[in-house]
């Protein structure tokens, strides 16, 4: 019999899994607070929970299905994880130190069939979704490493920015958000936790309806059809009409900010004239959105593109700032250890193959 990792249940699901075996809710919240409070892997150190369930943990349950390949560590304190899953396929998941806390930024596919033009993980088609259990184990590789270095360190955010589209794997992306925002668990506040998307129209619309309460951020990149369809090849099936309605379906349901990410580009997205577009684009969205400036980390396998000059990036945000709207350059980690998404990846499946495959782009925030 084939187990399943037990970290992909929500506690409901736990919880009527366990009743299914004759065990009492009661138990759901003992296992619970064994995995996510007391963060023990070995089904048996749940000394609190009778036998007859540990039994029935041990009979139907894991606790790992991704192992550690490889770690780096940036002088900044960034820590890039390289976590090989039990079909021999790597992800990677960066943890951020910020003056606010510890952001551990998570992986929802391995690979990524968006094809965003400047963005190399797009390189490495999508070869399947991760399980809600494989994104959870994220988090939990990460605050495990923090824990074993015994400073009482907790992952205090969450970015969903990693290799692949969080919401071409919408369900498995919930069941991981229900699962580490659960108080009785980790217990990670919806307001620190971040999903960034494409631009999937339809999935917005059901984010929304969801009622998760947790942050959106959309990877806009350009303020016309004609432009982000260079760059994006996304907005030839969903043009900028299309994400707008669903952004503004977002904004009048939920009352939320959203955050709209914009990488520059030199010479091709980053003049004073993108900036005015880009502003009349959300003129009349200004008050629920800001706009997240991402400096361009250029890769061999992209030389078409270029990071953008620091007096054009200053001009940009002047620009919008002048035009009312909110907006923000986002600060750089990792840049000592293959910070772009998928770099570190890529790198090892070269080193393995000796094909000649992508780098990834940061946008983990």
């Amino acid at each position: 019999m084939n187990k399943q990792s037990i970290y992909g249940l929500t506690f409901d699901q736990l919880a009527a899994s366990l009743a299914e075996h004759g065990h009492k809710k009661s138990r759901a919240l003992q296992v619970w607070d064994g995995l996510y409070r007391k963060r023990v892997t070995d089904f048996a150190a749940m000394t609190e929970v009778k036998q007859d369930c540990l039994n029935t943990l041990e009979a139907h349950f894991v606790t790992e299905t991704l192992t550690e390949h490889l770690k780096q560590e940036s002088a900044d304190g960034t820590i890039k994880f390289l976590f090989k899953l039990h079909d021999g396929n790597l992800i990677e998941t960066v943890l951020m130190r910020h003056k606010y806390g510890l952001s551990v930024c998570v992986t929802t596919q391995v690979g990524c069939n968006i094809g965003c033009s400047f963005c190399a993980s797009g390189l490495l088609a999508k070869s399947r979704d991760l399980t809600s259990a494989e994104i959870v184990e994220q988090i939990m590789k990460v605050q495990f490493h923090l824990d074993k270095k015994g400073e009482n360190e907790h992952v205090s955010h969450i970015v969903v920015m990693g290799i692949g589209e969080p919401f071409d794997n919408f369900k498995n992306m919930v069941d991981f958000i229900r699962v580490v925002k659960d108080q009785k668990g980790l217990d990670i506040a919806a307001r620190h936790i971040t999903v960034s998307t494409s631009g999937l129209a339809d999935k917005i619309i059901e984010f929304a309806d969801s009622d998760l309460k947790v942050n959106l951020a959309i990877s806009l990149h350009a303020p016309t059809n004609e432009l982000r369809t260079r760059i994006m090849k996304i907005n030839k099936a969903i043009p900028i009409e299309k994400l707008m309605k669903a952004i503004e379906y977002y904004l009048d349901k939920t009352n939320r900010r959203i955050t709209l990410e914009y990488i520059l580009l030199k010479d091709v997205n980053d003049g004073k004239e993108h900036a005015l577009q880009l502003a009349e684009l959300i003129q009349h969205i200004r008050q629920l959105a800001n706009v997240n400036l991402i400096p361009y980390n250029p890769v061999d396998e992209h030389s078409q593109y270029q990071r953008s000059e620091r007096e054009s990036v200053r001009a940009f945000y002047d620009t919008l700032k002048k035009q009312g709207i909110s907006c923000s350059v986002r600060l750089e980690h990792g840049t000592d250890i293959d910070a772009a998404c998928g770099q570190l990846r890529s790198k090892q499946i070269k080193q393995s193959t000796g094909d000649n495959l992508g780098q990834g782009q940061a946008v983990v925030g």
